[in-house]
């Protein structure tokens, strides 16, 4: 089978876990009739049968939009891992490991605890300060780094990311002591969780999904000259500090609006791209749609084990992917070796 067919193959069964996540949970409800309340409220096409009242809601209200915003953001921390790991060829790199995550959880976080809004911004104030906190945290890295080593090493910026992101988590421990009211609250939005986020979070990951995937899909080209080395990018005409900055750029516009919206998932960033690899192999023409498509149907089953695992209660989305994505990180750094 063709890349490409991989890919149609990939959405296909995508769709199918959109529908799963949808259907199940404390309310079993048949994807029969959760196609029909989809169609009914999306295109207007009358049911051929009565829908029972009940049902409508919990679908169109709460469980589709949940399943739509975990696979739109498994979808974009995803690509933002594969384009960490190419861009500084290291099997291990991530906007987790790297800091990107801390620094967008930061950020929200102090938007969280404040209740500060933007006037002229107001529901994306949330979203804007984790696309720009991650956005100042990848830059600051990369500012340090280079001033640390001329040489501007991979390796430099993956250690001073490492260090970076340390550091920010005990910010983030501070905060949670000195607001002890809101700590179970940060607490359990720092696991990562998607409950009780309907439409409108749906509607804000959407910018920012378009604008860091339209500044990374148009360097697939680069990317795949950037995994042969810097020397070999400039023989070829292609600027491998200029490229990276952007690439990074671009990737914590994807991890921003990400962990803002739905708290610091980690791991799905560095499982997905190795297993979309194995797919369709190393063309980043194709690895960045199937890094998007394994990402998000991989977080909408780690919601789906959340949220029924214990029913009625919850577990946080962020705990359950930690519990796959530590031995999978395991594996990786010890297979290396």
């Amino acid at each position: 089978m063709t890349s490409r067919g991989k890919i149609a193959l990939g959405t296909g069964i995508s769709l199918i876990m959109i529908c799963a996540g949808t259907s199940l949970g404390s309310s079993l409800i048949s994807p029969v009739d959760t196609l029909r309340v989809i169609l009914f409220k999306a295109f207007n096409l009358p049911p051929q049968d009565a829908l029972d009242p009940k049902t409508i809601p919990i679908v169109w209200n709460l469980r589709f939009p949940r399943a739509l915003l975990a696979f739109l953001a498994g979808g974009s921390l995803s690509v933002s891992g594969a384009v960490f790991q190419s861009v500084l060829k290291n099997q291990l790199a991530s906007p987790y490991i790297l800091g990107v995550s801390a620094g967008a959880s930061l950020g929200a976080a102090l938007i969280l605890l404040t209740g500060f809004t933007l006037p002229f911004l107001g529901g994306f104030t949330l979203p804007a300060t984790g696309f720009l906190a991650g956005l100042l945290t990848i830059f600051f890295v990369m500012s340090f780094s280079s001033r640390l080593d001329g040489n501007f090493s991979n390796n430099t910026i993956i250690l001073f990311g490492m260090v970076f992101s340390l550091f920010i988590n005990a910010l983030l421990t501070t905060l949670t002591a000195l607001y002890r009211e809101e700590m179970r609250n940060l607490l359990f939005w720092q696991m990562g969780s998607f409950s009780l986020k309907g439409w409108p979070y749906v509607g804000l990951m959407l910018p920012f999904l378009f604008l860091g995937s339209l500044g990374l899909f148009r360097y697939t080209r680069e990317m795949d000259i950037l995994t042969f080395g810097e020397e070999e990018a400039l023989s070829l005409g292609v600027d491998a500090r200029k490229i990276r900055k952007k690439l990074l750029a671009a990737s914590a516009i994807l991890t921003g609006g990400a962990v803002a919206l739905s708290g610091a998932i980690g791991f799905v960033d560095l499982i997905a791209p190795h297993l979309a690899r194995r797919i369709v192999g190393s063309s980043h023409r194709y690895v960045l749609p199937m890094s998007f498509i394994t990402g998000g149907t991989l977080l909408i089953v780690t919601d789906l084990v959340a949220r029924t695992i214990v029913s009625p209660s919850e577990l946080p989305v962020g705990a359950v992917t930690a519990i796959i994505g530590a031995p999978f990180f395991a594996w990786v750094y010890f297979k290396k070796r």
